[in-house]
C-alpha cells in the first residue's frame, strides 16, 4: 500500500475512470500483489537490500544470495546480473531467467545531468579499471554500465563513488530510473532556460525514498530547458520541456506518458507553464499518480503510458491538480516541436564564450582506461568537466578559446572525436547478447562494424541518418523512433535461423515524431545488414528530392525500395 505519508486527500468531484476489471490500482482498494513481482516488493522494500550487499552478501559470496534479492531487488541498486557466456540468441526465451545468469553483475551508476568534474570522470574510469575489466559504457539514459562486476567488490566501488558524489541507487528497478537533463545547461546560447537545479531537487527529495520505491514499473523522467528537446521528452514517462510564458516567462511545460518497447507511445503534451521552483512538487505529483493508480495486474500494462492513455491528459491533469498538488497549474501552449539534431556532438560557443565540445564514442561504448585519459585531458585543458548525453555520447563543459584546437587533437588520440563521420554520430547500440540476458542478437560490435562499412560506402554522407540497434524488443536504443531502427531476432536464411533484425524505417521525435514504418514480414540477417542499408541509403541519396529528410522519403518511397529488393542507379558509392 502507498506511503501514508503520500496518500492523496480525494477530490469531491474527480471522476476516476474504472476499469472493466480490478487492474492493481491501490487508490481504488486493489492492494492486495497479484503477481510474483508484487508480492516480493510487498514482502520488503527493495532499498533495504543496500544493507544485505554491504554486510552479508559481500562478504559471503554469490552462492549466499537469496534469489528474490538476485532477479529483483538488487535491480534498485543498479545490480543485474549479466548473461552467462556460451548461450545464443535462440536460448533467451526457452531458460529460465536463473539458468542464463552469470555470477558477475551489471551495474549502472547515474549521472542524472549531473556535470561530472575531472575527479568525478577519473573515479568512474578507475572503476572500470579495477573491478569491471576495463568496461564502461555511455547508456542513453546518462548513465555508465559497467560489465564483470563482482558482489565481493560492491562495497569498495560504492565507497569510490560516494567519494566522487555518484551513486547507483534506484538505478534499475521499479523506481525513479536515472534522470535525463540537457548535456549543455546553464551554458547553451539559446538555452530557454536552466534546468539543473529542478532536476537536482528531485534528486534530492525523491531518490532514495520509500515512498517511491514502489511503483508498478520503472519510472523515467527527462528534463531540458534547449529549444532542440535534446532529453527524447517524447518517450518519457514524465518530461519538464523548456517553455516561455507570455506573463510569466521561462518555465517548463509537462508531459508524460511515453515510452517504446512493444507497445510505443508518445508522451501527451499538458500545455502548462511550471516555475523551477515548483518542478520538484510536479514530480512527485505524477510518480505518485503512478504508484496509486498505476495498473499493477500484468506487468506488460504497468507503465504510465497505459493509464495517460486511458484516462487522456484531460483527465490526468484534473486528478494531478485536486488530489496531489490541492490547486490547479498555469495554463500555456506547449512550446513547437523542433527538427535537427539533439546531441550537442561538435564545438558550440557557450555564453560565456568558452566552448563546449561534444565527443562520440562508437555506439557508447568507451572502456575505464579511455575514461581516466578524459578525465586527464579535463584536468589539462582547464575544463569544467563532461555531461553525458541522452544518444551515448558526451559534451565536454567549459573550455577556453585558446585550449580549443590542442583539446580536439587530443581528443582525437584517444578516440573520442569531436568532429566524427555522420554514421559515427548518428549511431547507437544497447548492451545485446555479449551481456544482457534479455537479447537474442550481438548489438555493440555489430554497430561498430556497421559504422566501419557505412563509412567506407559513403564517406561524405551529407545529412544525418539515425541507426539504433537494439537486441530485443524491448527498444532500449530507442529502434522506432529511429531513421533505421533495428530490432534484433532470429531469422531465417537458408534452412537455419541465425541472427538479424526487424527493421523499422522513418522513425523520428521532433516536428516529425512518429514510429517509423514497419515493413511487413521483412527482416534482415546481422551478416546481410551492411549491403542491406547501403542499398536502402543509395536509394534515398538517389531518390530524394531537395532538402527532403529520411523520414520523409521513407514516407512516400515504394516498398521495394525500402526492402532493398530494387538498388536505383547510383545507389552504391
Amino acid at each position: 500500500m502507498s506511503d501514508p505519508r503520500f496518500s492523496a486527500k480525494k477530490a469531491e468531484h474527480t471522476q476516476i475512470p474504472r476499469p472493466k476489471r480490478g487492474e492493481g490500482q491501490w487508490a481504488l482498494g486493489y492492494t492486495e500483489p497479484l503477481n510474483k513481482n508484487e508480492q516480493s516488493k510487498k514482502d520488503d522494500d527493495p532499498l533495504h537490500v543496500r544493507d544485505r550487499i554491504l554486510h552479508t552478501y559481500s562478504k559471503r559470496g554469490f552462492a549466499s544470495i537469496d534469489p528474490a534479492d538476485l532477479r529483483g531487488r538488487f535491480r534498485w541498486m543498479g545490480l543485474y546480473t549479466q548473461r552467462a557466456p556460451g548461450f545464443d540468441g535462440g536460448k533467451t526465451a526457452m531458460l529460465e531467467e536463473e539458468e542464463l545468469d552469470d555470477e558477475y553483475f551489471m551495474l549502472r551508476v547515474r549521472s542524472d545531468g549531473r556535470l561530472l568534474d575531472a575527479s568525478a570522470v577519473r573515479a568512474l574510469g578507475e572503476i572500470g579499471v579495477e573491478y569491471a575489466r576495463d568496461t564502461a559504457d555511455v547508456t542513453d539514459r546518462e548513465n555508465i554500465q559497467y560489465h564483470w562486476i563482482r558482489i565481493e567488490d560492491v562495497p569498495a566501488i560504492w565507497d569510490r563513488l560516494d567519494a566522487a558524489g555518484l551513486d547507483s541507487t534506484e538505478a534499475c528497478g521499479d523506481s525513479p530510473r536515472p534522470f535525463l537533463g540537457s548535456p549543455v545547461a546553464g551554458v547553451a546560447k539559446d538555452e530557454i532556460i536552466d534546468g539543473s537545479e529542478a532536476l537536482a531537487e528531485i534528486k534530492r527529495r525523491y531518490i532514495g525514498d520509500p515512498a517511491f520505491s514502489n511503483l508498478p514499473r520503472k519510472f523515467k523522467t527527462a528534463l531540458t530547458g534547449h529549444p532542440s528537446h535534446d532529453v527524447s521528452p517524447e518517450t518519457n514517462d514524465v518530461a519538464f520541456v523548456g517553455t516561455v510564458h507570455p506573463v510569466h516567462g521561462p518555465g517548463f511545460d509537462l508531459w508524460v506518458g511515453g515510452g517504446l518497447s512493444t507497445n510505443p507511445m508518445l508522451a501527451q503534451k499538458a500545455g502548462v507553464w511550471i516555475p523551477t521552483d515548483e518542478v520538484a512538487d510536479v514530480w512527485a505529483g505524477v510518480a505518485s499518480i503512478f504508484r496509486d493508480y498505476g495498473y499493477r495486474r500484468l506487468r506488460s500494462r504497468a507503465r504510465l503510458k497505459f493509464l495517460v492513455a486511458d484516462w487522456g491528459i484531460e483527465k490526468f491533469r484534473e486528478v494531478l491538480e485536486k488530489e496531489y498538488l490541492g490547486r490547479e497549474l498555469v495554463s500555456c501552449e506547449s512550446p513547437a516541436s523542433p527538427v535537427g539534431h539533439r546531441d550537442h556532438v561538435g564545438v558550440h560557443e557557450q555564453q560565456d564564450g568558452d566552448f563546449y565540445v561534444g565527443v562520440a564514442p562508437i555506439a557508447g561504448r568507451v572502456s575505464g582506461t579511455k575514461l581516466v585519459a578524459l578525465a586527464d585531458l579535463i584536468e589539462k585543458h582547464g575544463a569544467a568537466g563532461a555531461r553525458l548525453t541522452p544518444y551515448q555520447k558526451i559534451v565536454l563543459i567549459g573550455v577556453a578559446p585558446d585550449r580549443l584546437d590542442a583539446l580536439l587533437a587530443d581528443l582525437d588520440a584517444i578516440g573520442l572525436p569531436a568532429r566524427p563521420s555522420n554514421w559515427r554520430q548518428n549511431t547507437m547500440a544497447c548492451t545485446g547478447i555479449e551481456f544482457c540476458k534479455l537479447a537474442i542478437v550481438e548489438t555493440k560490435a555489430r554497430a561498430a562494424d556497421l559504422v566501419e562499412e557505412l563509412e567506407q560506402r559513403f564517406p561524405e554522407l551529407d545529412v544525418p541518418i539515425t541507426v539504433n540497434v537494439n537486441g530485443c524488443p524491448n527498444a532500449c536504443a530507442r529502434t522506432q523512433v529511429a531513421d533505421i531502427g533495428l530490432k534484433g531476432q532470429l531469422v531465417m536464411h537458408e534452412g537455419q535461423q541465425v541472427g538479424g533484425f526487424q527493421v523499422h524505417l522513418g522513425g523520428a521525435t521532433g516536428l516529425e515524431a512518429n514510429f517509423g514504418r514497419k515493413l511487413r514480414a521483412h527482416k534482415v540477417t546481422s551478416e546481410g545488414l551492411g549491403e542491406y542499408v547501403g542499398v536502402v541509403v543509395g536509394n534515398y541519396l538517389t531518390g530524394r528530392t531537395a532538402g527532403e529528410s529520411f523520414a520523409a522519403w521513407v514516407a512516400r518511397a515504394d516498398e521495394e525500395l525500402l526492402r532493398g529488393d530494387k538498388s536505383l542507379t547510383g545507389a552504391s558509392a
